[in-house]
């Protein structure tokens, strides 16, 4: 009898442990911080897609708030659907009062959701989405959303620079299993900006067409999830931002499609882009001054400009750029692959940029610093430019499109590029033959390994010290 007393007593303990266990793993609140560079890989259960890179979403530093999926969260939040406001949701009616009453409800309560719920399309005017707001607010949108379908129906009234602008927030969401349609078609025909058409033509381009979604002087913010479409210019802009979690989006557009950026930051700290595809007309990330600590892993780009650190230092002004790091990223068929790029008379710096296990594929330009950029032929060689320093290329491998060098290093006259690393890169010809070897003016670096095309005019060596190291140091 002892014996059984003794067995029952145990068998309660156990079962009393494990729901013990269960419960407080019910309870972990997980934050994303950034990943040691050695970290192992988990198998995330989100594929952007068949072929291209995936990493599981790396824990990141400045905290964020944690994944707006996880249902240890979402069952205490309090949802505002914008139906109840009033949205019509058929792709006609203008629901930007429902939105924006919607918004104002949630703000005021932690963790509240303003829902677009599925099976609808709505249609909303430019408007800008304020904080300051409670805790976890969560934007959701599980329909379509899109603004007004071309300049003919923009509102003469509306910003024609900016479309949805979330403004001085914090530990806010963007999330959905929805689409945001930008109906950029009408936009990309405006007179003014000539951009290249077909075969060999030119076609004209934007105005000042909007920018689709715009994050403005906010922090601790996730974006995840969306499918985000054919904006009329960038597709997402971060601007005076700090600490911004980017995962699993779908980014496309067309191949010639101008000005169309997929993720544009600028002065912004502290970002992780993860696990998302993006196919657009220009850049699909573009990191501009202002901005450090930058983790880009597992992103699939092309077709496009590639992914491009600058335009820095135009019209003569100070640009820092620093601790940028790609890797396990593909890129494809696109104009060019890793770029930096500025403009003469610049000052600052760009420095600590890592790329690293990247995959080419038929990609113009693989491998580009251009510290003679230019948008005309009016540009005149100055004294001054961006310093750029601590630039390492490895385990770059794929094919290049042969119209141009695969590797093009064009660093100012009077302030070379120092401290470039190049190894275990092989890019061979997509098709065809090389014409020119890899170009290299001003450039000092080492090579760890050969590299393919075989890269002999890159200096040995740190280059002569600048003269007022003031003007680049940030």
């Amino acid at each position: 009898m002892e014996i059984h007393r003794g067995l029952l007593f145990l068998w309660i303990a156990t079962i009393l442990l494990l729901q013990k266990s269960s419960n407080v793993e019910g309870r972990h609140h997980v934050t994303k911080k950034h990943k040691k560079k050695n970290a192992s890989k988990g198998s995330p259960a989100y594929a952007p897609s068949p072929e291209g890179p995936i990493s599981q979403s790396p824990n990141y530093s400045p905290p964020v708030p944690s994944d707006p999926n996880d249902p240890t969260n979402s069952s205490r939040n309090c949802i505002f659907d914008v139906t109840s406001y009033g949205a019509v949701g058929d792709g006609e009616t203008d629901d930007t009062a429902a939105f924006t009453a919607a918004w104002k409800a949630a703000c005021q309560v932690e963790s509240g959701i303003v829902l677009a719920p599925v099976d609808h399309v709505f249609m909303i005017t430019s408007t800008i989405f304020s904080g300051p707001c409670k805790p976890g607010l969560v934007f959701q949108v599980d329909g379509v959303l899109m603004p007004p379908n071309g300049p003919d129906c923009w509102p003469k009234s509306d910003s024609n620079k900016q479309w949805l602008v979330f403004y001085r927030l914090d530990q806010m969401t963007f999330t959905g299993t929805g689409t945001i349609e930008g109906n950029g078609k009408d936009w990309w025909e405006l007179p003014c900006k000539p951009h290249r058409g077909p075969n060999g033509s030119t076609l004209p381009g934007p105005c000042n067409s909007p920018a689709l979604i715009r994050f403005f002087m906010s922090s601790n913010l996730v974006v995840s999830g969306l499918r985000i479409q054919n904006s009329p210019q960038f597709h997402m802009k971060f601007d005076g931002c700090e600490g911004v979690l980017i995962d699993k989006l779908s980014i496309s557009s067309p191949k010639l499609s101008p000005n169309t950026d997929g993720i544009h930051i600028e002065n912004t700290k502290s970002v992780g882009i993860y696990n998302s595809v993006i196919g657009n007309g220009d850049d699909c990330i573009s990191i501009g001054p202002g901005c450090s600590n930058v983790d880009i892993e597992a992103v699939t780009c092309g077709p496009s400009h590639g992914i491009s650190i600058g335009s820095l230092g135009v019209h003569n002004s100070r640009a820092c750029v620093s601790n940028i790091t790609v890797r396990n990223a593909i890129l494809k068929d696109s104009d060019n692959g890793l770029r930096i790029k500025t403009w003469q008379g610049g000052t600052g710096s760009v420095t600590g940029i890592s790329f690293e296990n990247i995959q080419m594929d038929n990609v113009r330009n693989s491998i580009i610093i251009d510290q003679y950029y230019c948008l005309s032929k009016a540009c005149r060689n100055q004294t001054s430019a961006v310093y750029l320093s601590d630039v390492t290329y490895r385990n770059i491998k794929g094919t290049y499109d042969v119209r141009s060098p695969p590797i093009h290093f064009a660093c100012s006259d009077s302030v070379a590029c120092t401290n470039i690393t190049m190894s275990e890169v092989e890019l061979l010809p997509y098709e065809g033959v090389l014409v020119d070897d890899p170009f290299c003016w001003n450039a000092y670096g080492t090579q760890e390994t050969l590299t393919i095309p075989p890269i002999d005019c890159l200096k040995e060596g740190m280059g002569h010290k600048l003269a007022e190291s003031s003007l680049y140091s940030c």
